[in-house]
């Protein structure tokens, strides 16, 4: 390629006018993804919140007190019923997918048609989940839980558990942490 082309080629890179409509398409992306729906949250006294993280129906989320969301994690509510709780001083690390609505899977007919099951998420207090883990619809994990990076959780873990795998499954019993002193 000639000095001249690519000298044409860095130019049109900067005055193509597709560069600036995409530009308004990820502005629309945070709006919807983000602002908008963080309005409508429930959301307790010092929790964090990356600006990349991907909120659906904010009105059926809510957070307590001290909770941290890393980066480009998925937060979504059922459009109808379907309801995310978390506790007090939960972690989600970068990634973290929570789902309360799922398609069901009816012979015969494409899943894209078929009702969405929407069941409540609920997540207890001092939790951490790694990085990438993936929480389905209709799960509770009890206070006090670990769950391993890229973990899928589809069953209920109770309290003080360590869990890892895909499926997750217990691998372990959390020390209980000492009582913390009024703040």
């Amino acid at each position: 390629m000639s000095r001249i082309a690519k000298i044409v080629g860095a130019v049109w890179s900067i005055i193509d006018p597709r560069s600036y409509l995409h530009v308004l398409r990820l502005i629309h992306y945070a709006g919807y993804s983000h602002v908008r729906e963080r309005r409508k949250i429930i959301c307790g006294s010092g929790t964090g919140i990356a600006p990349n993280v991907s909120f659906r129906n904010g009105e059926r989320i809510s957070m307590g007190r001290g909770c941290h969301l890393g980066e480009r994690c998925y937060l979504w509510a059922g459009d109808s019923t379907g309801r995310i709780v978390l506790g007090d001083f939960v972690s989600l690390a970068p990634e973290v997918f929570l789902t309360a609505s799922d398609y069901r899977f009816e012979a015969g007919k494409p899943f894209r048609e078929q009702a969405k099951e929407e069941r409540d998420i609920r997540i207890g207090n001092d939790v951490w989940l790694g990085a990438r883990v993936v929480v389905t619809a209709g799960v509770s994990i009890g206070d006090g839980c670990i769950v391993g990076a890229g973990a899928v959780v589809t069953k209920d873990l109770p309290p003080g558990t360590i869990a890892a795998g895909v499926p997750a499954r217990a691998i372990g019993k959390r020390v209980p942490a000492p009582p913390q002193s009024p703040q």
